[in-house]
């Protein structure tokens, strides 16, 4: 058989495409802000991970622009050889110090973090368990890896004390889990892991992702929002949701991180962050410590919307943080009211299977600190007249302004 016979047997895009509601890759001709332009039109953006609104900040902006007067625009090789800047090793300390570890190690992009962490600590004699809603990135690392990859059900805290319970401590074992999971936008149960982690003597990553400047009262993420810094081994997170960059970082015992720099191969063998983005993070991660209040507004907005979605009828599961979906039920729902969303003006993106269970389709939605109340009231209107369209809200409730 042809190996592109796979290519020509797919038809889901051009299916979409061909029902008018293909609306993914779409092109955003302005900066990440709570309104966009696409193709001449002004919509309220809810679909972004720019939670606390830094991806166009001023500051954010000329320190890229600096870096890329003093050090040019790449660095034409890895971090091993020819690519690490000054730049680089001041943004792995400050993270480290931000963090609260002993170190820190920067990577190109967030998926390539947890690749190489992945892929170099674990081997064929160790066992890694992972929650189902679990981050692609961590699947495809732990499968680098060759060890045991084991799988409980989402936050079901028993199942996976059942599993480990028939595992032996002769293996290697840690449990891979992400702190919010980013499409429902619930919380790991981090006290309950804790303690498993404890009872059978497991190693413990946090993929913060999601968390880190979000939660907490410095902005640290899950870890710090639990108070359990000083019992999760591994901390992960990316620069392209709160920090106004691209690239990723993983934060624990000097030893470890430096095992990890010269094992990673997702580190190693790739080029390294450009230098605009990691001026960019720095700076950002200065904002982070010195402007408290804007977690405190993205936390105001956070609860408006839930209550107001909630109030409207939607089914927004166990949300608990600045990502809110709407459970609409079939995908083909989920791709039509998206797309009556962008002609309402509103930017939301479809989340259908298999990424969640056939029948549980989602319209996920995230919100920044930046956000206006007439941005997300326009907002509300939109998806109140969208969701009565489709028969998914009933109209019996209505919000108040």
């Amino acid at each position: 058989m042809d190996v592109f016979q796979k290519c020509r047997d797919y038809t889901r895009a051009e299916s979409l495409r061909n029902a008018g509601v293909y609306h993914y890759f779409r092109r955003i001709a302005s900066a990440q802000d709570p309104v966009v332009t696409i193709a001449g039109k002004s919509m309220v953006m809810l679909g972004s991970n720019n939670y606390l609104g830094l991806a166009n900040h001023p500051e954010v902006k000329e320190a890229a622009l600096r870096a890329v007067e003093q050090y040019g625009t790449g660095c034409a090789g890895s971090p091993l050889l020819n690519g690490t800047l000054e730049l680089h090793s001041e943004l792995e300390s400050s993270l480290a110090s931000f963090m609260q570890r002993e170190a820190a190690v920067i990577f190109s992009t967030g998926f390539q973090v947890n690749l190489g962490v992945l892929s170099a600590l674990l081997g064929r004699r160790d066992i890694v368990f992972l929650d189902n809603l679990d981050h692609a990135s961590i699947i495809d690392g732990a499968r680098l890896g060759l060890a045991k990859l084991v799988r409980y059900r989402h936050n079901d805290i028993g199942d996976l004390a059942d599993k480990i319970a028939r595992t032996s401590d002769e293996n290697g074992r840690i449990i891979v889990v992400d702190g919010v999971f980013s499409m429902e936008g619930d919380l790991c149960r981090l006290p309950e892991l804790v303690e498993i982690k404890k009872r059978y003597g497991t190693r413990l990553l946090v993929d913060d992702a999601h968390g880190i400047g979000v939660l907490g009262e410095h902005g640290r993420g899950t870890v710090e929002h639990f108070g359990l810094e000083d019992e999760v081994d591994l901390i992960m997170g990316t620069f392209s949701k709160s920090l106004a960059g691209v690239g990723g970082f993983v934060c624990g015992d000097r030893c470890i991180i430096d095992f990890i720099r010269h094992n990673a191969r997702s580190q190693i063998f790739s080029a390294s962050m450009p230098p605009a983005s990691a001026a960019a993070v720095l700076k950002a991660l200065e904002i982070v410590q010195r402007e408290p209040e804007r977690r405190v507004r993205l936390w105001e907005n956070t609860r408006y919307m839930k209550q107001a979605l909630d109030a409207l009828g939607y089914d927004t599961g166990e949300a608990a943080t600045p990502v809110i979906p709407m459970v609409v039920g079939d995908d083909f729902t989920a791709y039509r009211m998206v797309a009556d969303l962008h002609d309402e003006g509103v930017f939301a993106n479809p989340v259908v299977s298999p990424a969640v269970p056939a029948g549980r389709a989602m319209i996920r939605t995230s919100y920044m600190a930046t956000h206006t109340r007439e941005h997300l009231n326009e907002a509300l209107r939109a998806l109140e007249v969208v969701g009565l369209r489709h028969g998914v809200i009933a109209g019996k409730n209505k919000r108040s302004a």
